[in-house]
């Protein structure tokens, strides 16, 4: 029963922290629509039903039933027909309706007297900063908690501290997992090293960091090495003859590097069968931007590469495939791997709230780049509308053309369907996903 409780507590911390973050988003679209004079008429967290809701001068504020985004109403978002127009007819034809559905809905928003207080009036670059204002805030919450993770809590950095040895040598091509009686014997546990003791110094060169003694045991294949230990605060020194094993080749990020085939590229090195305990080591201030750099390039990566991503998630979904930990995921996995962290037995509160900080600072570093693609309804597309637009017109001026006017966005509105029912097919797919074939991120 503690755990399911637990569960449901790790769900509810994640779904608030992803509604404080939708709800800083729109404060960051609302804050610079009001002081550019722009009515806003409605506020809301969510979409679909309205739960509760008040009203504060001009603009309602609110909360609804489906917590899987938010927005703010802005009259005027779109230009009319015509300057000075209320819209035009209506025409035949689907796609066209679109458009002019969306002209009307927009023109109807503003009242008599209020022309001068609509979106599309205002400057290009007020209207930027208006629709970036949204991506920004969680831009600026993802620094604040990572640097809350690594100025408070620490990156995680392997210690000279032995935390596994093994029993014995198993190549990377292995598919087993357990020892047999045909593999060699481990040299860390051949020579008496036991979990929990600290490497001192190698060879007579004194160890400070765990990158020192792998370097040194990779290049010393077949030959002894004498390893001072430390071990209930004596030292004591064992000798460790590194085998020649084949592991695993990485790239500068760790990951694991395959051949054109799919298959993993192995190295051949010095081993002994040793794995370095983690801790958490806090950073200075200046180590903050570079991790919300690596994080945005990772989120970046992932939607360069989603239609793939996205056919992976298939694959799993309703084969056999595993889920990729570094794919895309849904409000519903989110929530899920939430609940499971805080079940888990055995790991320390400050592990937890470590992990916990780190989920909601990736998933900010996730809206921030998500929301500045180019495309309606995001706030990229938007953004994108109103640099075509001053393009336009500072071509015209160049050359001393007439004012083409403001860029008419409704036009765009079939792309914008598409786009919607994309995406929706996207998050049931991942959905259903998270629900069938989770991602295991917890082992």
């Amino acid at each position: 029963m503690d755990s399911v409780l637990l569960f449901i507590l790790g769900v509810v911390i994640i779904l608030i922290g992803l509604a404080l973050s939708i709800a800083l988003h729109e404060i960051g679209h609302l804050v610079p629509a009001k002081l550019f004079g722009v009515k806003v008429t409605q506020y809301m967290i969510g979409f679909g039903k309205t739960l509760f809701s008040f009203r504060r001068g001009e603009t309602e504020y609110g909360v609804k039933a489906i917590p899987l985004g938010g927005y703010i109403s802005m009259i005027g978002m779109f230009p009319p027909g015509k300057e000075g127009g209320q819209g035009r007819n209506a025409t035949t034809g689907f796609m066209q309706g679109l458009a002019q559905d969306a002209r009307q809905a927009s023109a109807e928003t503003v009242l008599v007297g209020e022309e001068d207080r609509t979106f599309y009036r205002l400057p290009v670059w007020k209207r930027i900063i208006i629709m970036f204002g949204g991506p920004f805030m969680n831009l600026v919450i993802g620094i604040v908690l990572f640097g809350v993770l690594l100025m408070g809590f620490g990156a995680p950095q392997n210690s000279t501290t032995i935390a596994t040895v093994s029993q014995c040598v198993l190549p990377a091509t292995s598919s087993s997992q357990t020892c047999s009686s045909d593999d060699p014997k481990g040299p860390a546990a051949a020579a008496g090293i036991e979990p929990g003791d600290r490497i001192v110094s190698i060879d007579g060169t004194r160890i400070s960091t765990w990158a020192q003694s792998t370097a040194i045991i990779r290049e010393s294949a077949g030959k002894s090495l004498s390893v001072v230990v430390a071990r209930d605060g004596a030292e004591r020194t064992v000798t460790v003859s590194p085998i020649s094993n084949k592991v695993a080749k990485t790239d500068d990020q760790g990951k694991v590097v395959k051949d054109a085939g799919g298959s993993i590229e192995t190295l051949t090195v010095g081993f002994v069968g040793i794995g370095p305990v983690q801790q958490l080591v806090p950073q200075p201030a200046t180590a903050v931007l570079p991790a919300v750099g690596a994080q945005t390039e990772a989120v970046f990566n992932v939607f360069l590469h989603l239609p793939q991503r996205m056919v992976d998630v298939w694959n799993a979904a309703f084969g056999s495939a595993e889920r990729d930990p570094n794919g895309p995921i849904s409000v519903v996995g989110i929530g899920r791997a939430a609940g499971e962290l805080t079940a888990l037995d055995g790991v320390p509160v400050v592990d937890k709230a470590y992990t916990m900080i780190g989920m909601l600072a990736s998933l900010n570093i996730a809206l921030f780049v998500f929301n500045l693609v180019p495309l309606l309804p995001l706030d990229g597309g938007h953004i994108a509308g109103a640099l075509w637009e001053g393009l336009r017109r500072t071509f015209a001026k160049i050359f001393r053309r007439r004012d083409p006017g403001p860029v008419d966005m409704a036009k765009l509105m079939p792309l914008t369907f598409a786009v919607v029912i994309v995406l929706g097919g996207m998050s049931v797919l991942l959905m259903y996903a998270d629900i069938v074939k989770p991602v295991n991120l917890f082992g």
